[in-house]
């Protein structure tokens, strides 16, 4: 069963080419891209399953095995990951056929769009640095052509700040890794970590896990070279936003915690350099989200204050702090895929995401005011919803560290994300509001066809359940959060598995 680590590659591999025979036939495209995509999830659960019954499961392209090959490593984080990707991606793409206009689609969005996710579950999957640089790339390219879809002006200039910027996290990247082959001769994880202990010259390897944390930082929209997210996040059409916000920096922030657990250990440098960063995330993210007005500047924002408290738990680096930062990764992959969907329906709803120019939401839609506010009370982490349970054990690795600093930044921007979720509670739901003049865009709800309606509503609402789960069903969520940092505490079994060493 070792070719179960592929498919999901496979899946999407597949279901791209194919988008790309009926390129110009919408119809077409919409009904394989939903179909492909409840394969996808049916996959992801398969093989989440399947691992962690069974633990471990690796796959060498070619026959070449460790650490000579190119390695498929699917472990418990990585097919937890490769789970919740195919949860966003099925949502994201039940909102996308409807709120995504014809227009845009012609272009082979939805062809993109899978290689878009096919790019996101080989990074997740790849057990060698130099495929992860690749899998980098192939997600760059993507998601340029989707943010770039349409030709509006704010669109180029998005696409132009998230591209210059992560290309250059790029070059970064790509540097330390040949820094690193030349010091070691390996590229391949596993390996890297038995042989960078050996590397006698500690200046050179303090330096390669310096240029990482900047390349996956800058991925990740961490203080200070952040910019390049709010800059670009808003722009595209809500769903792809959605994508992005739930799952792009999630790579970067998958790609800190795979690399700083596995090849450079105990590293007090990194880990005092990852909590002065996190500090800063989170402040310079709450500031930008209060003083915004855009709900999807807003969101953006909050995304990056967010980041920072899962880089803070990695950075004090005990189990109990790698486990609510993973417990904290989970929630907030759903939740801002979620906003973001949100996002566009209320667009969808009023023709505006101003919050000065919005009102009235919660007399006019009642129903569905009531499961956005599910959704934001999830934000904020209001107990006992799926944001309050990971700071429990982020706030005690806090603690029991004396990392005081850092429980003050995350109890500030809990703080700040509560004060921003009243905010828009009360600018956009309860205040009273004058009707405003459609917008070119703007497709009044009511007059949509109900089956119309459903789409819009029935993707936030399987994210909001999700997000419901990670709430009320903390204790299994804590558990898989806690086993999978024990795995990446203690990595010999990871190793085991890809050197295929004897236990």
């Amino acid at each position: 069963m070792e070719n179960i680590v592929i498919w999901p590659l496979a899946v999407h591999l597949f279901f791209s080419l194919i988008l790309m025979f009926g390129w110009k036939n919408i119809k077409f495209q919409k009904n394989v891209t939903i179909i492909g995509n409840i394969i996808s999830l049916a996959v992801a659960i398969y093989l989440f399953i399947f691992i962690y019954k069974n633990g471990t499961q690796t796959l060498a392209a070619g026959g070449w095995e460790a650490p000579f090959g190119i390695i498929f490593v699917s472990d418990l984080f990585a097919a937890t990951l490769v789970l919740l990707t195919a949860i966003s991606g099925f949502a994201v793409s039940i909102f996308t056929v409807i709120s995504v206009m014809n227009a845009r689609l012609r272009f082979g969005f939805f062809s993109v769009y899978h290689f878009l996710l096919l790019g996101l579950n080989g990074a997740f999957l790849t057990g060698d640095l130099f495929n992860l640089y690749v899998w980098f790339e192939i997600i760059i390219i993507s998601s340029f052509v989707l943010i770039s879809i349409g030709g509006e002006k704010n669109q180029l200039e998005g696409a132009v700040k998230y591209f210059a910027l992560n290309f250059m996290a790029s070059m970064i990247f790509l540097t330390g890794l040949g820094l690193l082959y030349g010091l070691t001769g390996t590229l391949n994880m596993a390996d890297l970590s038995i042989k960078i202990a050996n590397v006698e010259n500690r200046s050179l390897v303090d330096i390669c896990a310096v240029l990482f944390f900047v390349g996956f930082g800058i991925k990740s929209a961490v203080f200070p070279l952040y910019f390049w997210l709010p800059a670009s996040y808003h722009t595209p059409p809500s769903a792809i936003s959605a994508l992005f916000g739930g799952l792009l920096t999630k790579v970067g922030v998958y790609a800190l915690i795979r690399v700083f657990t596995l090849i450079f250990i105990e590293d007090l440098f990194i880990q005092n350099l990852m909590l002065a960063i996190a500090f800063f995330t989170i402040l310079s993210g709450a500031f930008g989200a209060l003083i915004n007005n855009n709900l999807r500047k807003i969101f953006s924002y909050l995304i990056i204050c967010h980041i920072g408290f899962i880089l803070g738990g990695l950075g004090i680096y005990t189990e109990i702090a790698i486990a609510g930062a993973l417990f904290y990764l989970i929630h907030d992959i759903m939740v801002k895929t979620n906003i973001y969907l949100i996002s566009g329906l209320i667009f969808r709803l009023k023709g505006n995401t101003n919050l000065k120019k919005l009102g009235n939401l919660y007399k006019d839609y009642p129903k569905i005011s009531v499961l956005i506010a599910i959704v934001l009370f999830s934000l904020v982490g209001v107990p006992p919803l799926s944001g309050f349970w990971p700071k429990i054990s982020l706030f005690e690795a806090g603690f029991a560290n004396n990392n005081y600093w850092y429980i003050g930044a995350l109890t500030f921007g809990s703080l700040i994300t509560l004060i921003i979720v009243s905010k828009i509670w009360a600018e956009a739901f309860w205040k009273n509001a004058k009707t405003l003049k459609p917008t070119k865009r703007f497709i009044q709800f009511d007059e949509l066809r109900n089956l119309q309606k459903a789409q819009f509503v029935v993707p936030i609402l399987i994210l909001a359940v999700f997000s419901l789960y990670i709430g009320f069903g903390a204790e299994h969520i804590q558990q898989l959060a806690s086993e999978i940092a024990h795995d990446l505490k203690n990595n010999q079994s990871y190793i085991d598995a890809v050197l295929k060493q004897e236990k």
